[in-house]
């Protein structure tokens, strides 16, 4: 067995057969290098005496960051100090991190955790009466106990044995925690809990980082494992894969075999494995070394070069995770990696196939390709990779239908193409068609004036913005209107010009354009447009349109000119006289005929619009109307831009071609929000991110509430939606990397101070944010470990956006963002690529977050939305159906009643179960069903490796059957077991009965919907009580249908559940009868009819879209 040294720490690490000198042959004791980031110590300013913190008191809260040890000479005092000291701590607002100082010490090895425990660490104690003790807990230098002090017991009953520890918890999962009044204080990435002794005691401790609270969880895991074979375990595992790899990577560089290589080769060779390295920073790192050697030579040796990289290219956070699926080993084998994937990554249908693949693909050592092991370093690979970017895959290409009318997506949409810089004196050049093109736009502007020898131009009139030949844009059009997307192109055509001119024009559109230009008129019994589908590789031109009957070759129409508007701000036209009347243009009937689908016509109000405003018809809303219309008359703009195309312009006030915000008009369904390209920015950031999310085809399927004919909506709703379940996004953000310094900065060096910002846009009731602490002097890596959680009522209307920001800025703090719509989200651990303020991906620089959504339903992947999380402890609230004061109306309403309560009680008595099951698994309402089983799989297994439970997989509905004596702890898991698999068996049951009949009630109310407003007048109903019937009805048809669906969710929830449960016991070796082909098929064939089988609209809901139409 290997040996402790005298000074109970762990022998030096052995490369090969040189060893690689240890801290103090550096010249530095341990307690000098801080264990990670220096997050682990105490400092003065940090000690308190035992006495108990108030309920009051903040804790979990990240405090000045010193190193870790008893004796350490600078900052941190001898331990009976600690003990003594009562002086009052004082809170630091932002945490110090030194993890850029060349004395770094990270954390990569159990050997870092184990010494670092057993120079002990303050922790604090938390205890069910709400008080919470200040210790410092160290492991004894045999590794057999824990022990804490000061402590009013005798020592030897103030400390655990190791072998007596069943399971290590991390987060607030214990009763205790969810008991404490200071659970909100306490932060979730620092707390974890021991459970102990043969009663399944937990002793509930919160470190002062997440970083401290990792090298416990870690090292005190690894001691469960192997216990006193531990040092072995850590001795054998130091030749490892990355030791190999290594190895081989310096004998191919040293091709003359002196076993050494030139410092400058060394440090490409560093570079190269991690690009993102500065070769400044490497090229320090090997001198440092080499002089706390006293070496006077520049090259490598092989030892060297291994501990530099070491040091620089192992990433802690990164290593923790991959101590968790490892089985505490020193590499993750196939079902480690399987685990991995389908738990934590969401991935469906894994095999050991995949996991080699993955291996295959990432492990950089040849040892671990040949044995089927994936070792930190091709773990670190693969979490890195484009298979681990928080962007969905699936939304890369087009995944939505097209076949919806056009004026049911939003549209990618530019204002003054042409324009390059400002509105009033800035140039116009092609290139403005090129970029934005090239990015997706699919509505481009062409404000067009006569210009000299009888050649149209294009700039903004009544300005001093230059000209651009108006042929030559057409023929940049021409060459990049599909490059990007095969999907229509809207041309915008303002048009000021002579009709001699306009000959010209219409011979280069015909010319130049050809087939491309749609000129098949529409039909008048046509309801809606075409789709984007039937249009695909067609050019729309959008523009005033002469009347039907006009048979001259030319005539007049209202002319319409946004330049005018801001001349008049500017005072450029101050002569003129200004009036209400319209001024009148001539326009060619030619050019005229080219206008079919999208006819400029002026607006009016809403109820004029809703009578006579035709399909095919379209109104410009200057921003500042526009946000009028929506603050003033929100539901019925949404239903406005149910049927017909609403094109938003900027206000002429802005100058400056400074952007507004998409989401004000998108929220209202208004499908072409025109955007300033030139300007970058939030506003431009929210648009690109945006238009992502349909594979950059310019066209997004607008929200289902906001294109139902009876659907109820409003734009400035603060609260939950009817009918659409609230979905819980968890996000924590674990580190950075690679962050530069910001593009505008006067600051000298290139040392940043981040912190990072996490944004919600989307719904008013959606809008928030969270801030990170700032980690002071270090852009390279910084750990930031805090997690964040947001209410998303309307998901399909939801973007999130990372911000990086340097607290320490002069001039410029802006870093890096990153821009997506929450439905693009894929949950597990994400890398997160940042670009730069003008939108181009900044070279290396990521971040790295989790990602987790809870009681997600309706659309996309079942295996990764859908999770269960219990509501709070009120009283349950149900649907409620409103009054329309139209007695037969309103009596079929009544016959819902009944069912939303029942619909409602099969879902949160489920959901509840699901919840209740968690946390007596020890786990957060965050984690699934795969996760619960694994963690469960060690309590579930004897002292002789018997198991206590199995799972019973012949059964459609798993059970547990007892194989041994249980503990009363693990009874009460069964019981919330069984509670778990009965509510989702009475879900799967009742769900057909319940769901059909508020199908029924729906259609029955449907009937009345046309004669709605005449059965409202014979009851007497007029004015603002006839409004208010007719929203109600669009209300209690919203509800009903969103009850309905989220039925139909749950039941897919459950299934999804079971499927969970099936594979988790099989891989855990708990199963008794069934196959790897599941429970599935079982229990849809148990079931009388499966709603999987249901179509997006069911039969009953067809029918009464055809009636609604």
């Amino acid at each position: 067995m290997a040996e402790l040294g005298e000074d109970g720490r762990l022998p030096p690490v052995h490369f090969g057969h040189t060893a690689v000198p240890s801290d103090e042959a550096a010249g530095k004791t341990h307690c000098e290098v801080s264990v990670l980031n220096g997050d682990c110590g105490i400092s003065e300013n940090m000690m308190c005496s035992g006495s108990p913190l108030t309920p009051g008191s903040q804790t979990g809260v990240e405090t000045a960051n010193t190193s870790v040890g008893p004796d350490a000479k600078s900052d941190i005092p001898r331990r009976s100090s600690i003990i003594k000291d009562g002086r009052q701590r004082k809170e630091r607002k932002k945490t110090v991190s030194f993890s850029s100082m060349p004395t770094e010490k990270k954390i990569s090895r159990v050997s870092d955790c184990i010494n670092a425990m057993v120079d002990g660490s303050e922790l604090k104690k938390v205890r069910s009466n709400s008080r919470i003790y200040h210790r410092y807990f160290l492991l004894d230098a045999d590794m057999q106990s824990l022990r804490w002090e000061p402590t009013k017991k005798e020592s030897e009953k103030a400390k655990i044995d190791v072998k007596s520890i069943k399971e290590v918890r991390t987060g607030k999962n214990t009763e205790t925690f969810r008991t404490n009044g200071t659970y909100d204080q306490i932060s979730e990435d620092c707390a974890f809990s021991i459970i102990f002794g043969e009663n399944y005691e937990s002793l509930d401790l919160v470190a002062n980082t997440a970083d401290v609270a990792n090298i416990w969880v870690t090292g005190l895991r690894y001691l469960i494992s192997y216990g006193k074979h531990t040092l072995n375990m850590i001795e054998s595992s130091q030749n490892n894969l990355r030791s190999s790899w290594l190895s081989d990577l310096f004998d191919e560089e040293d091709v003359n075999h002196n076993k050494q290589i030139a410092i400058c080769a060394a440090v490409q060779l560093i570079k190269k494995l991690n690009p993102g390295l500065k070769n400044v920073k490497i090229e320090l790192k090997f001198k440092e070394l080499h002089k706390a050697q006293d070496k006077s030579g520049s090259d490598v040796t092989k030892e060297e070069f291994a501990e530099v990289f070491h040091d620089l290219c192992t990433r802690p956070e990164i290593y923790f995770l991959f101590v968790q699926f490892s089985s505490n080993k020193e590499f993750l084998d196939t079902k480690d990696l399987m685990i991995f994937l389908e738990a934590e990554q969401g991935m469906a249908q894994v095999s050991e196939d995949t996991s080699l693949n993955v291996i295959h693909k990432y492990e950089p050592s040849k040892e671990g390709q040949l044995k089927g092991w994936l070792s930190l370093d091709g773990f670190s690979n693969y979490l890195m990779s484009a298979e681990c970017h928080i962007f969905d895959p699936e939304h890369k290409s087009v995944c939505q239908d097209m076949n919806q009318p056009l004026s049911h997506y939003y549209i990618n949409a530019s204002h003054n193409t042409y324009l390059i810089e400002d509105q009033f004196r800035g140039p116009s050049d092609v290139t403005g068609y090129i970029r934005a093109l090239k990015m997706g736009c699919r509505c481009v502007e062409l404000d067009v004036w006569d210009g000299s020898d009888n050649e149209p131009v294009i700039y903004t009139g009544h300005t001093m913005t230059s000209q651009i030949v108006f042929r030559s844009v057409i023929d940049v059009i021409n060459k990049y209107a599909f490059v990007a997307s095969e999907f229509p192109l809207i041309l915008c055509l303002e048009n000021h010009c002579s009709v001699k001119q306009q000959k010209v024009m219409f011979q280069h559109l015909k010319k130049i354009l050809g087939d491309r230009i749609h000129v098949d008129s529409p039909k008048l019994e046509d309801c809606y447009l075409p789709s984007p589908s039937e249009l695909k590789g067609k050019i729309l031109l959008k523009g005033k349109k002469l009347d039907t009957n006009c048979t001259a070759s030319e005539g007049e129409v209202t002319d319409e000119d946004e330049g005018a508007e801001m001349s008049q701000r500017m005072s450029i036209e101050s002569t003129e006289q200004q009036t209400n009347a319209p001024k009148k243009i001539p326009l060619l009937k030619d050019l005229s005929d080219l206008v079919t689908l999208c006819k400029s016509v002026e607006f009016k109000d809403f109820p004029t619009s809703f009578q006579k405003q035709k399909p095919w018809e379209l109104c410009s809303f200057n921003e500042v109307f526009a946000t009028r219309c929506a603050c003033d008359f929100p539901g019925d703009f949404v239903n406005y831009n149910k049927k017909f195309l609403a094109r938003v312009y900027p206000s002429p006030m802005r100058i400056d071609s400074s952007n507004m915000n998409p989401q004000d008009f998108w929220k209202c369904g208004c499908q072409i929000v025109a955007m300033n390209y030139q300007t970058p920015g939030l506003m431009m950031d929210l648009n690109i991110g945006w238009f992502r999310q349909n594979g950059n085809s310019g066209y997004v399927l607008r929200p289902a509430i906001m294109r139902e004919q009876v659907s109820y909506f409003s734009a400035n709703t603060k609260d939950s939606v009817p009918g659409v379940s609230p979905q819980l996004l968890h996000i924590k953000i674990i580190s950075g990397q690679n962050f530069p310094k910001p593009k505008g900065s006067g600051a000298k060096g290139d040392v940043v101070d981040p912190y990072v910002y996490v944004e919600i846009h989307g719904i008013p009731a959606d809008c928030a944010e969270q801030r990170t602490k700032t980690v002071h002097q270090n852009g390279d890596n910084p750990l930031f470990d805090e997690s964040f959680e947001f209410q998303i009522n309307l998901p399909e209307l939801a973007m999130v956006r990372f911000v990086v920001l340097d607290d320490d800025y002069i001039g410029d703090e802006f870093i890096g963002q990153y821009t997506i719509p929450f439905e693009c989200l894929q949950p597990g651990f994400r890398h997160v690529p940042l670009q730069s303020l003008t939108g181009e991906l900044l070279p290396h620089t990521l971040l790295f977050v989790h990602v987790a959504i809870t009681n997600r339903r309706g659309g996309g992947k079942p295996h990764k939305r859908g999770l269960s999380v219990r509501k709070g402890k009120k009283s349950r609230e149900y649907a409620s159906m409103r009054v329309l004061q139209i007695k037969a109306v309103d009596e079929v309403f009544k016959t819902a009643l009944l069912p939303l309560r029942e619909a409602t009680d099969l879902r949160e008595n489920m959901q509840n179960a699901i919840v209740s099951f968690k946390e007596l698994c020890g786990l957060s309402a965050v984690a699934n069903l795969k996760q619960c089983i694994l963690a469960l799989s060690p309590r579930l297994t004897g002292p002789d490796n018997s198991p206590l439970l199995l799972f019973n997989l012949s059964d459609p509905y798993p059970n547990l059957e007892l194989q041994g004596l249980l503990p009363e702890v693990l009874k009460k898991v069964v019981t919330s077991y069984d509670m778990m698999i009965q509510t989702s068996k009475i879900l799967l049951e009742s769900s057909d009965c319940v769901y059909e009949r508020i199908l029924q009630t729906q259609k029955a109310a449907m009937e009345f919907h046309e004669n709605l407003h005449d059965l409202a007048v014979k009851e007497g109903l007029k004015g603002r009580k006839l409004h208010k019937a007719v929203e109600s009805f669009t209300w209690n048809i919203t509800i009903l249908k969103g009850q309905a669906d989220l039925l139909k969710h749950a039941r897919s929830e459950v299934q999804e559940n079971l499927k969970q449960i099936h594979y988790s016991a099989l891989t855990c070796n708990l199963s008794k009868g069934g196959t790897a082909g599941g429970s599935s098929g079982s229990t849809d064939s148990k079931s009388r009819r499966s709603l999987e089988a249901i179509p997006e609209k069911a039969t009953g809901e067809e029918e009464l879209t055809d009636e609604e139409n």
